[in-house]
């Protein structure tokens, strides 16, 4: 499954997440993460960031995620949001 337009979900808010996704017309899922504790949890929410879109069962997109200290269950209703908005 694909996205078709471009959405976002989430603040910049501290605790929070802002995502934006869009389609990848190259093909594949490419995440762009900026994040306040990425030499702590990058390598995590990464993960929880593909495991959302694999639940969901999307294949081509971009991801660019500006992260401010989210947890796991958070960056999960932020990616599903934005991708549910985009189809």
């Amino acid at each position: 499954m694909n996205i078709k337009t471009p959405a976002k979900a989430g603040t910049m808010e501290s605790n929070d997440i802002y995502v934006m996704v869009k389609p990848n017309d190259e093909g594949g899922i490419v995440i762009d993460l900026e994040s306040i504790v990425m030499k702590q949890f990058g390598k995590q929410i990464e993960k929880v960031i593909l495991n959302t879109l694999k639940d969901l069962g999307i294949d081509n997109i971009y991801v660019m995620a500006k992260d401010r200290g989210a947890l796991d269950c958070t960056i999960q209703a932020r990616i599903e949001t934005a991708v549910k908005r985009g189809m």
